[in-house]
């Protein structure tokens, strides 16, 4: 069964995630024991060996073999964590696409249930018919790619028995010859169904007809996508090089990271201890880490974790038989609701979330934005706030110095004195002049407009 910790997750507090680390169920723990204890078994052995039964000749081989091992697993030679972090993030994108192709019915019933009409027995059936199709798909698919699903129907018979299909539908089915999966059959059937219904009326114009089609096709593509995920596997030389990758790195630890004799003198050999601590946490992770992409490479197996796919069968046809059947044209009394005569109403609170009321709604990231009333220059000011209309191009009929003047004595209301103007026109930078085309009085009175506006 699929282990659910969302709700223990809800709000991030102290400890959140470390109340998680005492859980069995789904655990990596339950993943990973049996590999760690025989590695502790292995290095164990190989201690116990080299402390008490290899004589000081070969002890001193055995030191010697053991350095270099440990100079190779702390080098870069084998590349554990590139090949297994990619490897795993492939895997996680497959397990995605995987959940995300599950067919699901809700948009295929609610297509029927509204284009498919007739209260009588005849509209019923053809209801209840398409949707009974479309499930039997979905069960095909699942049978040949679900070990639950195949241990639930292990037969076609299984699959009648359980009334996805009737004993005329089998023979149907297994009268065609086909050397492929023919789980596209009832969808065919789904389709002739259909047409049928549009020479009855049952469906009223080829719009509906038309979306029924689109949903169906919608509906079997994911079925053939998870038909194609189970055909079509990460390749199965990458899963080779990772996994031999993290073994024999790990192999490798077990005689390099083997404690050595202090009073010889050897390199980062300065205590002598029985429990290599660090090396068991980068075990755990490794391996954990390998273990991790193989549970999510195929989740339609029967870990802790996989698919719950009996169950998803179980509430896709009860939910599309409802849709179609029960729920057909069935309505609620249509009154007014509880706040027809307020114009202006507030959905009530709980005491529990009565504190929400007194947060101001979010209305923009600049609504409240402040106007600077110091040097701070990512604020506006309160010049910044007046209005501004430019006239028509009137300014700019004759000279630009003329326009320019016009501009300045607009912008003050024509108060500006004459005098003012004339000592800007009368400006004259000449090395500006050297390197520029206008007038020396135009270039002024254009510095005076720069630094006016």
């Amino acid at each position: 069964m699929t282990v659910s910790y969302t709700l223990e997750v809800a709000n991030a507090r102290f400890g959140g995630f470390s109340r998680l680390l005492f859980r069995w169920k789904g655990s990596i723990y339950r993943l990973l024991y049996k590999e760690l204890l025989v590695f502790c078994g292995v290095y164990l052995f190989f201690s116990l060996y080299y402390r008490f039964i290899l004589s000081p000749k070969q002890q001193d081989l055995f030191e010697r073999v053991a350095l270099y091992c440990d100079r190779f697993t702390n080098s870069s030679f084998i590349p554990v964590l590139f090949v297994l972090g990619f490897y795993v993030t492939t895997a996680f994108n497959r397990w995605w696409g995987q959940y995300t192709s599950f067919p699901l019915p809700d948009n295929l019933m609610m297509v029927v249930s509204g284009n498919v009409h007739g209260a009588d027995r005849r509209g019923r059936l053809l209801r209840r018919t398409l949707m009974r199709y479309a499930n039997l798909s979905s069960v095909l698919i699942l049978r040949s790619i679900s070990t639950r699903v195949h241990k639930r129907f292990p037969t076609l018979e299984h699959v009648v028995e359980a009334g996805f299909m009737t004993t005329d539908e089998l023979k149907k089915f297994e009268s065609l010859h086909s050397d492929f999966n023919k789980y596209w059959m009832p969808l065919t059937w789904f389709t002739n169904l259909a047409s049928r219904a549009r020479e009855e009326g049952r469906v009223r114009d080829d719009v509906a007809l038309r979306l029924l089609m689109d949903e169906l096709n919608n509906y079997r593509a994911k079925c053939s996508l998870l038909f194609h995920y189970d055909w079509i596997s990460i390749p199965l030389v990458y899963t080779q090089v990772v996994t031999i990758a993290v073994y024999s790195f790990f192999a490798f630890c077990v005689i390099g990271r083997q404690f050595l004799n202090p009073e010889k003198g050897y390199s980062d050999h300065k205590i002598d201890m029985y429990v290599p601590v660090f090396t068991l946490l980068q075990f755990f992770f490794y391996t954990g880490w390998l273990k991790v992409g193989e549970l999510i490479i195929n989740p339609f197996g029967e870990d802790d974790d996989d698919f719950e796919t009996n169950q998803l069968i179980d509430r896709n046809i009860e939910v599309s038989m409802l849709a179609v059947d029960d729920m057909y044209q069935s309505l609620a009394p249509i009154v007014e609701d509880k706040h027809w005569m307020q114009r202006k109403f507030s959905v009530p609170y709980t005491v529990a979330t009565a504190a929400e009321t007194l947060r101001p709604a979010f209305k923009g990231s600049t609504f409240n934005m402040r106007y600077r009333t110091g040097p701070r220059t990512d604020l506006m000011s309160v010049e910044d706030l007046e209005i501004y209309q430019p006239t028509d191009q009137q300014y700019f009929h004759g000279s630009l110095a003329d326009g320019l003047q016009r501009l300045l004595q607009n912008d003050e209301g024509g108060a500006r004195p004459a005098a003012n103007v004339s000592s800007h026109l009368n400006r004259d930078d000449e090395d500006d002049e050297a390197d520029c085309d206008v007038p020396g009085q135009d270039r002024g009175l254009i510095k005076v407009v720069v630094e006016r506006f």
